[in-house]
């Protein structure tokens, strides 16, 4: 136990509940090392130190792109996935994880319900960031919560609409062929109907406000965001 030297910065060992640890003061003072470890030593006897994990300096941007590199990469729905953490990133991008909450979770279901997002859209959105939780707490020991699962999910019109889980996304895209792949995953991301997509036209589509138009017989139409 105590401060050792590697190369010029000052390391501390001590231990805490029969577990030992080496961690770095962050500075090349002996001066300065010594207090900081002094103020460990200290936490520790008054039992108020506590390890600090990982993920509490991490950002939510850098928890997605490592779930979608490690993870969703791996799977045929990918550009899923991607699609789904694009509105999460616009929202939560720059939070420390440590900063998310549940208040702030149901703030976002919120402002998606407002935005006029469907209930089946904002539960795929909420069930990514949901899983990218698990993956840090129980794959990466990133974090020891994870605020999703405290949130309740939209309710949905069971009667009329059915969402494909993740599993059956993949399964469904494996067996297609790759022509119809791309077609699949649109209907996917957007919800529409076979006969709407094969409908479309130019006219419909806004790439600068990526914005979709579907129109409907007598003149009335409807929007759909990617």
């Amino acid at each position: 136990m105590g401060l050792y030297l590697r190369g010029k910065v000052w390391y501390m060992a001590f231990s805490y509940r029969g577990r030992q640890y080496l961690k770095s003061t962050k500075t090349e003072d002996r001066k300065l090392a010594q207090r900081i470890y002094d103020k460990i030593k200290g936490e520790i006897a008054e039992r108020r130190w506590f390890e600090k994990l990982p993920g509490e300096d991490k950002t939510f941007r850098e928890m997605t792109k490592k779930f979608l590199d490690e993870h969703a990469s791996k799977k045929a729905s990918y550009k899923s996935y991607q699609a789904y953490t694009k509105n999460l990133l616009f929202f939560f991008g720059d939070y420390l994880l440590s900063e998310i909450s549940p208040k702030l979770v149901n703030e976002y279901k919120i402002k998606r319900r407002n935005d006029g997002v469907k209930p089946g859209s904002i539960n795929r959105e909420l069930a990514v960031m949901k899983k990218a939780f698990n993956l840090a707490i129980k794959e990466w020991e990133w974090l020891k919560e994870n605020p999703v699962s405290k949130v309740s999910m939209e309710e949905e019109n069971n009667k009329r609409d059915r969402w494909l889980t993740d599993e059956e996304e993949q399964r469904l895209l494996e067996k297609c062929s790759p022509w119809l792949n791309e077609l699949v995953i649109f209907a996917l991301n957007t919800g529409m109907r076979l006969s709407e997509i094969l409908n479309l036209t130019w006219k419909g589509i806004d790439l600068f406000r990526k914005t979709i138009v579907v129109f409907k017989s007598k003149k009335k139409r409807c929007e759909l965001s990617p």
